[in-house]
């Protein structure tokens, strides 16, 4: 097989290691409603299918409290566009991955279950020299991952069909991303989810470093 045509990246755990400011932005609005705080590695868990969910999860059975979880939420918002980018930063040979494809004429786009005023501003700033192709959080008006309409809606608008594209993720929600609309998967083995999550839920691509993944995309997936 020729070199995909598209490649889709999920952002969280698979270009950006953003796990600490998620959770330190969680936790600070946990902790000034006296809620309980969490660890990194539990962060890892939480996160994945956007911002609600990691907001239920980080508050436990207190999320039950519709106005407490409005509060909770509106003190992470404004608290992470502060610091999202205080102590994120690209996995080690992703932005050379980026600046190759985008030389050999391959079309980047990301999406992210992350709400969609963040994403544009993390990619500016940690990838500043790469244009991306279609850069997509969580629009109003498509559902989550592992829903596929977004995922679909970036090939109509590129003009291209699944069977061009890669999708590109660290989770069991990624690997069931792609499953729904149909397009090859590559699982990354640096993000927050282990092997065996992505293993388990089919994906039979998977990647250790930065290398292996550019040559899967060059190598159309063999």
């Amino acid at each position: 097989m020729t070199m995909y045509k598209c490649v889709v990246f999920d952002l969280d755990g698979t270009l950006v290691n953003s796990l600490y400011d998620l959770g330190d932005s969680v936790n600070r609005a946990l902790a000034a409603h006296g809620l309980p705080t969490h660890s990194y590695d539990e962060y890892k868990y939480f996160v994945g299918n956007g911002r609600t969910k990691l907001i239920e999860r980080a508050m436990g059975g207190s999320f039950i409290d519709s106005k407490l979880f409005s509060s909770v939420s509106d003190y992470y918002d404004n608290d992470y566009l502060l610091h999202c980018l205080d102590k994120t930063l690209p996995y080690r040979g992703m932005p050379q991955v980026l600046s190759k494809l985008k030389q050999c004429g391959v079309k980047i786009c990301v999406l992210s279950n992350k709400p969609d005023e963040f994403v544009n501003n993390i990619l500016n700033t940690l990838f500043p020299k790469i244009s991306f192709d279609v850069a997509w959080g969580k629009k109003s008006g498509f559902p989550a991952k592992p829903d596929p309409s977004s995922l679909s809606e970036i090939f109509r608008s590129i003009g291209l069909n699944c069977g061009d594209c890669l999708f590109v993720g660290d989770s069991a929600v990624d690997v069931i991303t792609a499953k729904n609309a149909g397009v090859d998967f590559c699982g990354v083995l640096w993000g927050f989810r282990t092997e065996e999550e992505l293993k388990s839920e089919g994906a039979q691509i998977l990647v250790n470093n930065s290398s292996e993944l550019l040559q899967v995309i060059l190598n159309g997936g063999e």
